[in-house]
């Protein structure tokens, strides 16, 4: 690297990255809703990596609602009870998938709409 090159670094106006707590649920619900939707997407059917991408969300739901159920969570009443609703119908529908009695779709769709949410894009 040049000297020019080095000042052009030291001088450049960085660029601080504020993360909030939405932007990081966000992303890791597109992370693994990408990850489900490539799954579901694959021919010939690979059941090892659905299993592993359902793991995941399933996972992250169980977080979620763990998080919504404790008596230090600052969300509303009703929108807790409503993410320990969704965190029941993953872990319900997951079995099925799991089972080849469902597909993934559902856990997709839901997943797209709370990341809608958490993006302030709504339902659309």
């Amino acid at each position: 690297m040049n000297v020019i090159e080095q000042a052009r670094q030291a001088y450049a106006p960085t660029q601080v990255s504020i993360r909030t707590e939405r932007s990081v649920e966000a992303q890791l619900i597109s992370q693994i809703t990408s990850r489900m939707r490539k799954v579901a997407d694959a021919e010939p059917r690979n059941f090892s990596a659905l299993a592993s991408a359902v793991y995941e969300n399933r996972r992250m739901w169980m977080t979620m609602a763990a998080d919504v159920a404790g008596s230090d969570n600052a969300l509303p009443q009703n929108l807790r009870a409503q993410i320990f609703y969704l965190a029941e119908f993953v872990e319900h529908h997951s079995r099925k998938v799991l089972r080849d009695d469902a597909n993934v779709g559902a856990l997709i769709d839901i997943n797209t709409a709370v990341m809608r949410g958490l993006n302030g894009q709504g339902a659309a």
